[in-house]
């Protein structure tokens, strides 16, 4: 497998793993000049922006050290793009790392807030 697949079996389990709870999936790799969003999904009136990282061992760190500053950057002008292009209106926002290991999925909700200096 490429890790191109290895990623795309990541993303399908992550997301079968938000319907499995309730999440309602609105859009599956959006991407906008700069970024892109892995999962986009509701949790009732929470919009959620959901980065999935995807590892088979943590020999080179954790799914979570992968979503770097630069990243959450990337990921929050996605998400803005997202909302101004949908015209969606949320009760709040969130944005949560999902870390899929070979065995289980690791749901880190709030795993990062965008700091408006950072936009």
């Amino acid at each position: 497998m490429t890790t191109r697949d290895i990623g795309n079996a990541g993303e399908q389990r992550a997301a079968d793993y938000l319907q499995q709870k309730g999440y309602t999936l609105l859009a599956r790799n959006y991407t906008v000049r700069g970024g892109e969003l892995d999962i986009v999904a509701s949790d009732g009136k929470t919009l959620v922006f959901a980065e999935v990282k995807t590892r088979a061992s943590s020999a080179f760190g954790g799914p979570v050290a992968a979503v770097t500053p630069t990243k959450q950057k990337r990921i929050a002008l996605a998400a803005i793009e997202y909302i101004k292009e949908k015209g969606l209106k949320f009760d709040s926002i969130r944005f949560d790392v999902l870390c899929v290991w070979p065995d289980t999925i690791e749901h880190i909700e709030n795993a990062f807030v965008p700091s408006r200096t950072n936009l």
